[in-house]
């Protein structure tokens, strides 16, 4: 008798700026998936936060129009059902883990994670507070300067201390250029370059769009962008490293770079850099990787200065997956495949998973004859 395949649930889509390109990763991760090896079931979020079952997600991944799919799947449900949302969960009773292909809100804040943590499933990616955390750009920097991994200077503004953030004194502070970006957003989604006051202020008019929390950040000067792919758990690996070069006079890697017009963005993977940079660029990587407890798979973001010193820019838990997107293609450089990398990655969160279920969360007496003697039995773990 053949070993029964593992059921993976795909799920993608989600409400944020990226829901268009977490189609074509999720696309692309389903088409690489052995089906000798895996029963694949996939699932779109829409951007109104409802779950489609796989009938109506394979359609659209069969190019039928998204809206149209959406609206006949939901004109006959109850939303007066609190769980009507995810009704359409029942399709995977059996299960055997969790492929979340969702970038930005929903996918990397911690949202599908606390859903599968109440399934009690293994999922690729790393945990609720550690996807929390990755995703806020102002507690990750607090987390990486606390362990003195080098980023840049800022300072956090909400609304109630807008007033106290005047562009003289953040410029006095920080220079006379500034980014000014939203805190918990992805996809450079409300980012602005600013060097004077009206800019300033209508840069932060903006930002508080998306977040109540909005960081005001120093500029490096003529930086790269340098990109590192991380693989693993509580030990990990760094990948080769990756550049992306916008087109020239373009301020930096924007959303129009990303998803409007990238003709004139150029990858150079692998990048060329002086061996101690390269070095240097990995093992910030792999720090903060272990410094924000992440898992599965992380795609770090850095700035290079002109005299070479890098400074970590964010952190990516979940980052694209086509064939074309940074993080596997670093992984194809480096000597790992498209299929090999989903594979291991599937291997890592059944590991995580496993590790995980060892932990007790009832109180456990130190001093019990049989946990003294070390004598405790299967039985008596659980």
């Amino acid at each position: 008798m053949a070993d029964k395949k593992m059921h993976i649930a795909l799920l993608f889509g989600g409400n944020s700026s990226e829901h268009d390109v977490s189609k074509r990763s999720a696309h692309t991760v389903y088409d690489a998936l052995d089906k000798d090896k895996y029963e694949v079931t996939v699932f779109m979020f829409t951007k109104d936060g409802f779950l489609l079952g796989n009938e109506d997600s394979m359609k659209i991944f069969n190019g039928a129009p998204e809206d149209e799919v959406v609206a006949e799947a939901i004109k006959d449900v109850d939303f007066s059902n609190p769980l009507a949302n995810l009704q359409n969960l029942s399709e995977v009773k059996d299960v055997d883990l969790f492929y979340p292909v969702i970038h930005g809100n929903m996918g990397e804040d911690g949202t599908v994670q606390g859903l599968f943590r109440l399934l009690n499933k293994p999922y690729i990616g790393s945990g609720i507070a550690s996807s929390a955390v990755s995703f806020d750009k102002d507690l990750t920097k607090q987390l990486l300067t606390l362990h003195g991994i080098r980023n840049t200077k800022y300072v956090v503004v909400t609304p109630e201390t807008r007033a106290d953030h005047p562009y003289e004194k953040c410029a006095a502070d920080l220079g006379e250029t500034l980014f000014i970006k939203p805190a918990r957003q992805g996809s450079s989604v409300g980012i602005h370059k600013v060097s004077d006051k009206k800019a300033f202020e209508e840069a932060l008019d903006d930002a508080f769009r998306y977040d109540y929390k909005v960081l005001i950040e120093e500029t490096i000067n003529s930086p790269r962008e340098v990109e590192c792919s991380i693989l693993g758990n509580r030990t990990a690996k760094a990948s080769k490293l990756g550049a992306v070069v916008v087109p020239e006079g373009d301020d930096f890697y924007d959303y129009n770079n990303k998803f409007v017009d990238a003709s004139g963005v150029v990858f150079e993977i692998p990048v060329e850099l002086p061996e101690k940079l390269t070095k240097e660029i990995q093992q910030m990587s792999l720090d903060a990787f272990r410094v924000l407890d992440n898992r599965g798979m992380a795609r770090m973001d850095f700035l290079v200065d002109e005299n070479d010193v890098p400074y970590f820019g964010e952190v990516n838990t979940l980052p694209g997956f086509t064939n074309i997107s940074l993080y596997p293609q670093m992984w194809a450089v480096s000597g790992i495949n498209y299929k090999e990398l989903i594979d291991e990655l599937i291997r890592l969160a059944i590991a995580e998973f496993e590790d995980n279920a060892k932990l007790h969360y009832d109180f456990q007496e130190l001093g019990s004859e049989k946990l003294g003697k070390g004598l405790l039995t299967d039985e008596d773990k659980k």
